[in-house]
């Protein structure tokens, strides 16, 4: 890295931070002016909403439109420097396009890594705060989000033979009732348990079932036993069995790679959108350095129409990456695209142009 990139590599990165917070500050005065009512009836004091709230919604809706942020920034400045014809000075000295675009690629693949790592750990954190405030204040006359204590006809599997279910449960005080499990082996019903009660007993951190029957089947013999207190260890906690859709979003990698793992052995109909979120996280980093790419390339060149034309393409490049990155997300969600596909998509779409551009630009 010589003076030249250093030079590049700031202005670059103070365009992004000042592009960063002139977008935040649009995006709060719009979602402000829209949540309005909802702030006055949650009877907060303003550090009390800044604290339970756009803590939380801040970096999640810049964690959304970081790659188009880096987009516009790159042209910005770029599309500066070649209106001063400073990158024609740079190329007729001899520098070709890799050693201009040199100091693209590092802060390009910097800020790759700070997505990737708030994605996996900073943004689900965010995302407890934003998400318990909208449940708590925003859906206030949303019945079905508020008064949906009681889950009906419930039905998972814990393991590879071994198959569980309840008639109803109360997420509020964590019991349900007609609660039966059964292990199946070679086609044949070989054990089952059946409570008419069942509980979440905090301190154990098991499930405790009230008056069960036990009964063992080995072929035509049968073992039945009465038992008035049984403790048991399903895999799953009450957070688990309740209805969250917002779970997914909330937890930091490493516990959102645990719950893929139980959600496919429970067979979820969910487990394609938890999916597309995992890769997702690690997709829209690497979007960032494909949209730096693009963007460096496409404004190096002085052109009639100067910064205005290049602001132009970026704001079209940007929208069509979002909305390229929503159809792949309903495709995979909604129909039968892969996961890992349609969370990549939209990166191998765009890597593709930015490949072209290279390709194209004067060397």
């Amino acid at each position: 890295m010589k003076t030249l990139d250093w030079y590049i590599l700031k202005s670059f990165l103070k365009t992004f931070v000042f592009l960063l917070l002139l977008f935040s500050m649009i995006t709060l005065a719009i979602d402000a002016s829209e949540k309005s009512e909802d702030f006055v009836r949650s009877n907060l004091a303003f550090g009390e909403v800044i604290s339970k709230y756009y803590y939380g919604f801040l970096p999640h809706i810049i964690s959304l439109l970081f790659p188009v942020f880096v987009l516009i920034a790159v042209v910005f400045f770029t599309s500066k420097l070649a209106g001063r014809s400073e990158v024609v000075a740079m190329l007729s000295i001899g520098m070709s396009l890799n050693r201009f675009l040199r100091p693209y690629w590092v802060g390009g693949i910097f800020l790759a890594i700070s997505l990737g790592l708030a994605n996996h750990f900073l943004i689900p954190v965010a995302n407890i705060i934003r998400t318990d405030f909208e449940n708590k204040y925003v859906d206030m006359g949303n019945i079905s989000k508020q008064q949906r204590q009681f889950l009906n006809n419930l039905h998972f599997r814990v393991d590879t033979f071994t198959y569980a279910g309840m008639r109803n449960f109360d997420t509020t005080t964590k019991t349900g009732n007609g609660f039966f499990l059964e292990k199946i082996r070679d086609n044949q019903v070989v054990y089952n348990i059946r409570s008419e009660t069942i509980a979440w007993d905090t301190s154990k951190k098991q499930w405790r079932l009230e008056n069960a029957i036990e009964r063992k089947i080995n072929g035509l013999k049968e073992e039945v036993k009465m038992i008035s207190t049984h403790f048991l260890k399903l895999g799953y906690k009450p957070t688990d069995i309740s209805e969250d859709e917002f779970k997914k979003d909330k937890l930091k990698t490493p516990a959102l790679n645990r719950f893929i793992k139980q959600e496919e052995i429970r067979g979820a109909e969910t487990i394609s959108a938890i999916k597309f979120e995992r890769y997702r996280r690690d997709s829209s980093a690497v979007s960032v350095v494909v949209m730096t790419m693009i963007a460096a390339i496409l404004a190096s060149r002085k052109i009639r129409g100067g910064s205005g034309y290049h602001l132009a393409l970026a704001f079209i490049t940007g929208v069509s990456f979002i909305i390229c990155d929503k159809f792949s997300m309903v495709f995979s969600t909604k129909g039968n695209l892969p996961p890992i596909i349609a969370a990549w998509i939209p990166v191998f779409l765009f890597s593709l142009i930015a490949l072209w551009l290279y390709k194209k630009a004067p060397k």
